[in-house]
């Protein structure tokens, strides 16, 4: 299923960190929740990872 999803702001591959429960855009540096299993790929809901 992961290899369907995309970062909804680059179009890009996503990382699951199975520790954090997050999808992780790392061309976007941005990280997505996984709520209950559910990706939630909205741009306002993801955390930023930048340094």
């Amino acid at each position: 299923m992961l290899q369907l999803l995309v970062c909804p702001q680059t179009k890009g591959l996503l990382e699951f960190d199975e520790a954090a429960q997050e999808l992780i855009s790392k061309s976007a540096k941005l990280a997505y929740p996984v709520r209950d299993g559910v990706p939630i790929l909205l741009i306002s809901e993801a955390r930023s990872m930048e340094d």
